[in-house]
């Protein structure tokens, strides 16, 4: 996020490292990615940190409440350590602090993660890939995906997350929408694509059926695999943000490289398993979902105008402008 949480300074911060053994010589807040907090540390002995702190209130596909928000963030994050303690070397996973822990409740509100530094540079969320770029990215899942489930590996809902608001909001479109600055450019928003919607909605409930029936294998899946989750440092790819880790069919990770076979063909010889069209379908229609019925839930709960939300703002209507206007393959 931009701005930084307004009840979380730098004091509260260092006071939390101490879980980890590290004394904070020097922090700054880092205006990067959107959902989380993040800060750079240097600690006294010269050491670079990366640490994420999450608003458990905003977490809900790690969970419905922040308590159970914490357990699936936990869950998640005890998944990478694992996997890179295995020696997968792509796995960019959190510092256990010195009783073992993945992550730090602090406070009724927030979790922290601490990461050591990475280097090298991130992509762009929505950056274009190279054709040499994609098969890099699909060797690191393959290896992923052969992995055997570490035992806290979360499970994912094939629902969208929020689907029941985003239901609710489109009742509802009737009455004025009081949440702050959004809320009435987002009901007049949601208004007009009402109609597109609900068929991308009956649209998605085909192609979960479809998926359901052929019943394929659950993997250990990233969730979110795209280029901003990639950090490349000349020589390897690294993937971080694993608070989406979850068990999942294997297109939850495979739908943002496209459908075309062809680009699969050494992913299928390396895991055998061949890329199902529907799930290939399902799974960014699904994100779409999600991310409208999550702001939804920012802007019809009290907000102000920010940075963050101007930026949400924005997500929203690029968002469902596209899935107002993007047909759906259904295989």
């Amino acid at each position: 996020m931009e701005q930084r949480p307004e009840d979380f300074d730098d004091h509260r911060l260092t006071g939390a490292l101490r879980e980890w053994g590290i004394d904070a010589a020097e922090t700054g807040y880092l205006p990067v990615g959107f959902g989380d907090h993040h800060w750079s540390v240097t600690g006294a002995d010269g050491r670079r940190y990366f640490t994420t702190l999450s608003d458990l209130a905003y977490k809900e596909y790690c969970g419905p409440t922040p308590d159970a928000a914490f357990a699936g963030l936990r869950d998640a994050m005890d998944t990478a350590v694992e996997l890179g303690e295995r020696g997968l070397g792509f796995v960019v996973a959190p510092l256990r602090t010195g009783d073992g822990r993945s992550t730090v409740r602090v406070g009724g509100r927030y979790a922290l993660a601490v990461f050591p530094h990475t280097p090298g540079a991130a992509g762009r969320f929505d950056g274009e890939r190279s054709t040499e770029e994609q098969e890099r990215v699909l060797d690191l899942l393959a290896e992923l995906h052969r992995q055997p489930p570490p035992a806290r590996t979360p499970r994912t809902s094939l629902q969208p997350h929020g689907r029941d608001r985003l239901a609710a909001a489109l009742e509802e479109t009737g009455t004025p929408w009081r949440g702050g600055p959004f809320a009435e450019p987002a009901r007049e928003l949601i208004a007009a694509c009402a109609d597109a919607l609900r068929d991308r909605l009956a649209d998605f409930d085909r192609l979960a059926a479809e998926v359901e029936r052929r019943g394929a294998a659950q993997v250990v899946t990233h969730g979110e695999p795209h280029p901003g989750n990639l950090m490349d440092d000349g020589s390897a790819l690294r993937l971080v943000d694993w608070d989406t880790a979850g068990l999942a069919v294997p297109e939850r990770d495979l739908s943002g490289f496209g459908t075309d076979p062809a680009l699969f063909a050494r992913y299928t010889e390396r895991t055998g398993h061949a890329p199902d069209p529907a799930a290939l379908a399902l799974y960014p229609l699904r994100w779409n979902l999600g991310e409208v019925a999550e702001y939804l839930g920012w802007f019809r709960a009290p907000h102000t105008r920010t940075r963050d939300t101007e930026q949400g703002w924005r997500g929203l209507t690029e968002t469902v402008h596209h899935l107002a206007t993007t047909p759906v393959p259904l295989p």
